[in-house]
């Protein structure tokens, strides 16, 4: 049994004081030990320690700002949080034995010392590694005896935000995203960025790693210059890949609202409720909601956020008015891609190379670079880029409508194996955005492969964990029933702890069987008009077509891949 004290100071938080003290010592009396409190409040000293239990502890912990005085003058002490020890008082003991037996780092001194810690993540569909993300910082702040308030900017928009004082007070910001994040709030705060897969797999790796690296960002000397001119150059800043995932994440909700609309008039008027004929019914007015505004925005948007994840808030009026012109011109997402960078890239450069002097800051975000930009991508749209790109995409779209047999079959394998390799990665979001992108262009059949395959991972093993309980673990076997609910939702990444434990038995399974789906769906000509939502869309008219071989081809792949499962696992040893 070890003897403890604990010796607590945290300013004018005098009840969380009182509740952390009473939590230590109910935690370390489960775990057999003995713990004596000292509390220091605005008021004063409650129970001094008597000089005798300083001579038998152990240890001593000190938690907010306690400092070790001259009583504790050889005995081992261990700094902590308060906010660690209201989160998980057992925890804190528990690591302060393991120190106590030169087993762990002193409890809170990860990084030298506790760190309040804000952090956001994003990623471009905004639903399943956002939130891994936001939950492995979490832990690993917590494990690491740092406080974290982590902001969330999923496809629902942010959630938790950070408040202006969170943020004054944080020692570090952290941010874990696979797109564009608006950083105007942090100018002057030690930053560090990366992506989610680092936080999902080694938060508290990734937490070392910041609070080693982070740098003051956007250090200013006017908030115009802050708004006007990027921290960094954009080549420094982030890759293409995330400034086209940032530009796919803002136009899925477009794509995804106006396909249901679509279907939605397609089933109270008809394929012909766009016809005048129709004119002020439901089904007519639906359409045109659907298809004339929700659909004509998409490769605008797509436009002007890939280049605002290049040059900011400068670039998104000439990424839009290219996007525009890529619409008009017929060149479609391909053109829409174009329009992006050259208007990001451009407006960057604009933007770093003209000086005005502080006087004339101010006028660059307003009055020149949405001028010079739009100028220069519109000319270049125009006369250059618009036509081979609308004939590229034009030979394209003709190819793949006229698919058939092996061809078909070739393609939707390729799109199903894609999704299911990294399962929310850089190679399932490029086949994921090509799909979605042929949308615009009334390309539903690689949309219909794309999704199928993308719920097979977590369903194939759903379904393994059910027929073939030996291969997994009681918590993978638990673990399960969850995946099957993400893959019902086509959220792959309810897959990702499986693959993670065995990826040289699991990914070839998965792969396997997404390949199957989407080989099917594309042989079949099953096409989907809504890019997202799971089988939860299926029961929309006319959202898929071919449905009975659709859910076939879904069937299909998850059996193969529980199957291979079966076959390439060992037992599991529990």
């Amino acid at each position: 049994m070890a003897n403890l004290l604990a010796v607590i100071a945290a300013g004018d938080r005098n009840t969380q004081s009182m509740l952390a003290g009473e939590a230590l010592r109910q935690s370390a009396a489960r775990l057999s030990h003995r713990l004596e409190l000292e509390i220091h409040t605005a008021e004063g000293v409650q129970k001094p320690l008597p000089p005798t239990s300083i001579a038998d502890a152990d240890a001593v912990l000190l938690v907010g700002s306690a400092k070790a005085d001259e009583r504790f003058t050889g005995r081992t002490h261990l700094e902590v949080t308060l906010d660690a020890v209201l989160r998980d008082a057992e925890a804190v003991i528990r690591h302060a034995l393991d120190a106590l037996a030169g087993s762990a780092a002193p409890v809170g001194k990860a990084d030298d010392k506790a760190l309040s810690i804000v952090a956001i993540t994003s990623c471009p569909t905004g639903i399943a590694h956002t939130f891994m993300a936001a939950e492995g910082l979490t832990q690993a702040a917590n494990a690491l005896g740092h406080s974290i308030r982590v902001e969330t900017q999923g496809s629902v928009g942010a959630q938790d935000t950070l408040t202006a004082d969170e943020i004054a007070s944080a020692d570090l910001v952290v941010i874990a995203a696979d797109t564009q994040v608006d950083l105007t709030r942090f100018v002057g705060k030690r930053l560090y960025k990366s992506g989610t897969k680092a936080a999902i797999n080694d938060g508290e790796g990734l937490l070392h790693r910041a609070a080693a690296e982070a740098q003051p960002h956007a250090t200013a000397s006017t908030d115009v210059k802050a708004a006007s001119e990027p921290a960094e150059s954009s080549s420094k800043r982030t890759g293409p890949y995330q400034h086209l995932m940032t530009g796919v994440s803002f136009m899925l909700p477009f794509v995804t609202a106006g396909g249901i609309l679509i279907a939605l008039a397609f089933a109270l008027g008809g394929i012909y409720a766009f016809d005048d004929a129709h004119k002020g019914t439901l089904a007519w007015s639906l359409f045109q909601i659907g298809a004339k505004s929700a659909f004509a925005l998409m490769v605008p948007i797509l436009a002007g956020y890939i280049s605002y994840s290049v040059a900011n808030r400068p670039g998104i009026a000439p990424g839009m008015v290219g996007g525009m012109l890529a619409a008009s011109l017929g060149s479609g997402f391909l053109g829409g891609i174009a329009a992006g960078f050259i208007a990001g890239y451009g407006t960057d450069w604009l933007n770093r190379h003209i000086k005005l002097g502080r006087n004339l800051d101010g006028l660059k975000p307003v009055l020149i670079l949405p001028v010079l930009g739009s100028l220069l991508v519109g000319l270049l749209m125009i006369y250059v880029v618009g036509s081979p790109v609308a004939a590229v995409l034009a030979a394209l779209t003709e190819w793949l409508k006229s698919m058939q047999g092996s061809s078909a079959l070739v393609l939707g394998a390729l799109l199903g194996a894609m999704m299911a390799f990294d399962m929310g990665g850089p190679v399932n979001k490029a086949a994921y955005a090509f799909s979605t992108g042929l949308i615009a262009s009334q390309v539903y059949t690689p949309m219909a492969a794309t999704m199928a395959a993308g719920m097979v991972p977590p369903l194939g093993i759903a379904l393994a964990t059910k027929l073939f309980a030996d291969r997994f673990t009681f918590d993978e076997r638990e673990a399960g029933n969850a995946a099957a609910v993400l893959g019902l939702s086509f959220i792959s990444e309810g897959a990702i702890p499986f693959a993670a434990r065995d990826p040289f038995r699991v990914i070839p399974a998965l792969v396997a069987g997404a390949a199957l789906t989407g080989a099917i769906s594309m042989v079949i000509g099953a096409e989907l008009k809504v890019p997202h939502g799971g089988v939860f869309v299926l029961p929309i008219p006319n959202a898929v077509t071919h449905l009975t071989g659709y859910v076939g081809a879904l069937v299909a792949g998850t059996v193969l891949t529980a199957l291979l499962l079966r076959v390439l696992k060992k037992p599991a040893q529990n």
